[in-house]
Formats: structure tokens, sequence, C-alpha cells
């Protein structure tokens, strides 16, 4: 700022900016200038450092994930809402991100392997036709006993394949490997014959058996000896019985329902066709067999192929193939129990 000069006076104090800059040293100067930078460098550094050495920089956690927010922190990006993935739009393990909630498969999901204890508290009975034994004892075999609505021989000697594997090793083969699904899920398994006995049990003493373990359902396996140019499995369900000591009336609809899941779940699991000589579309319903008239559980029979024929022998002698089978009686056991 600048004053009059008309007549002398004493000087004014300078306002702060007025006047010329105060001028100091070079020297000085130069130590300042040096100073303050080495103070910015070194602050720098020791915020740097101090951010390296933090747990936060080092942990995986910290990694930005593939959705793009911070891992446990799901306020840190406002949320959007989700959009479905257009055709040829990578999914998200894809993308190198962790898969949606979404995307990620329910326990509960149609068609997923029942858990360790899905069968816990559920009994069932597993009958594998015929006996081994059974034509070293003809005479015991022959017996005629009652069914209800007739009398029958206590039981046969079953068939077999042209090369001689018998209808009873499978049978026996096929439910020890359903015991053993049928036992990982938590049910308890009953049998009518482990390969303990000499001969039988006769048909009525079968039925008994489930009767007696108050067994949730039953089923028969057992392999058909029909002519040689025929095929294919099916299921066989008790039909309408009240006679003698015989009366089907309280399983007739639960053992339909049980063979309905068996010939699906059968198939499925095998691949073998519906039988193209006896029944429709995989199903039959009698009230000659026993087994069924004298059951007081759900109880339905398998005729898992004709081991008469080339194609059914070929596959009911495969060890692979009888797990596969195995395997699909399990499931439709299972299925019945866990939806009754």
């Amino acid at each position: 700022m600048t004053r009059p000069t008309s007549s002398p006076q004493p000087p004014e104090p300078l306002e702060p900016g007025d006047g010329p800059p105060v001028r100091r040293p070079r020297r000085g100067r130069t130590v300042l200038i040096c100073c303050t930078a080495l103070t910015l460098c070194l602050g720098g550094w020791l915020g740097w450092q101090a951010l390296a050495d933090s747990p936060a920089a080092s942990s995986p956690a910290a990694a930005p994930a593939g959705d793009g927010h911070l891992a446990g922190d799901a306020s840190a990006v406002p949320e959007q809402p989700e959009q479905a993935a257009g055709p040829g739009s990578p999914s998200a393990s894809e993308a190198g991100g962790a898969p949606s909630a979404a995307a990620a498969p329910s326990a509960a999901a149609p068609g997923a392997t029942p858990g360790a204890g899905a069968l816990a508290g559920r009994t069932v009975l597993l009958d594998p036709g015929h006996n081994s034994g059974n034509g070293s004892h003809t005479a015991e075999i022959n017996r005629q006993v009652d069914i209800g609505n007739a009398r029958k021989e206590c039981d046969t000697t079953g068939t077999s394949t042209n090369k001689g594997y018998s209808e009873a090793e499978y049978t026996l083969d096929v439910v020890r490997r359903a015991r053993q699904i049928l036992q990982d899920r938590g049910a308890k398994v009953v049998l009518t014959q482990d390969g303990d006995r000499a001969w039988g049990p006769c048909i009525d003493e079968r039925a008994g058996i489930g009767n007696d373990a108050k067994a949730d359902v039953a089923l028969s396996v057992h392999g058909d000896g029909a002519p040689a140019g025929v095929s294919g499995f099916h299921v066989i369900m008790p039909g309408r019985v009240t006679a003698g000591k015989a009366d089907t009336s309280a399983i007739v609809d639960p053992s339909h329902r049980l063979g309905l899941l068996l010939r699906d779940s059968f198939k499925a699991a095998t691949g073998e066709p519906y039988a193209d000589y006896i029944g429709k579309q995989g199903l039959d319903t009698r009230t000659d067999l026993g087994g069924l008239n004298l059951s007081r559980i759900p109880k339905v029979f398998v005729e898992c192929g004709n081991m008469r024929n080339s194609g059914d022998a070929g596959r009911m002698t495969d060890p692979q193939w009888r797990q596969q089978a195995a395997q699909g009686i399990a499931d439709a056991l299972t299925a019945y129990l866990t939806t009754s």
C-alpha cells in the first residue's frame, strides 16, 4: 500500500503483505528446502511401510472377490439386482470368482443322493428268490403250502442261463448289493435267506419273515425263465385277494405305488427294456403268488430279465450290471420310504 507525501509523517507500520519481501540468506533457504523435501520423502516411506506391513494388506481376504466386493464386507459396493447370464456368458467359476448361491446345487434337489441317515428307523425285507440248494431237497420244496386262495409248492429250483448261471445265484448277489446300499442309508435290512440255509424257505415262510419283522416294505428279486426269443424285465404287484389266510386289501394300493417307482428306477439304472412277452409297460398284477398273497406289508416282485434270452443273460451275468440293478432297487425303495 502507498501513502501521500504532502507533509512529513512518521512511517506507518506495514500491513501484512505490504512492502518488499524479506530476503533471507541463500544458504538458509537451501537448507529449508532440503529439509522440507526430506521430511516429505521420509513421511511417505513410513506410511507405505506401515500399509505394507499391516495384516489386512497381506491377507487373501482383503483381495477383491470375483464379484468386485471385498470379502466379508457386503456394504463395500451397493447391492445390484441379479441379471441372468446371456448365451455364452462365463460362469462365476470360469471368470475366476466364487459361484453364487443361486448356482450352487441344493441338498434337497430332485435326484440328489440320499444322505447317510435318510432311512434311519426304517426296516426293509429283501427276498432273494429260490435257493441254490433246492435241487438237492426236492421232497421238501415240492410240499404243498396254503397261500390263501390255493395251494402251491413250497418253492422251486428256479431257472438259469443256458451256461448254468442260476437264478438263485443271481438273486442272492443282487440282494446283497442292494442291502449294502440301503444299510449305508441307515435302513435295517432283513433277508429271507443269506445263503445260510440248505434249502427254501417256503413261499409262505418268506412272507411271514417280513410280517414278523414288521418291515415297512418288502421286495422279492427274481430272474425269469421264458422262451429264448423274448426279453425284458417286469414288476409283479399283488392283486386283491381275500380268501382263507390271505388278505391283500390293505397293501394293494401302496404296493402299486412301489411297483411304479421300482419299474422306473430299475429301467433308469440298468437300461433294461420292459418285457415284451408279459404285462403292460413293465407291470403285471397277479393273485397266485404266495409271497404276495400272504404279505401284510407292501410288497412287489421284480423279474429282472429273461435268463434264457442271450442278451438278458449276458447282462445278468455281468457284475457291473448287477450292481446297477441293485442300485435301481435300492433307489426305488428309498424313494418309497422317504415319501410315504
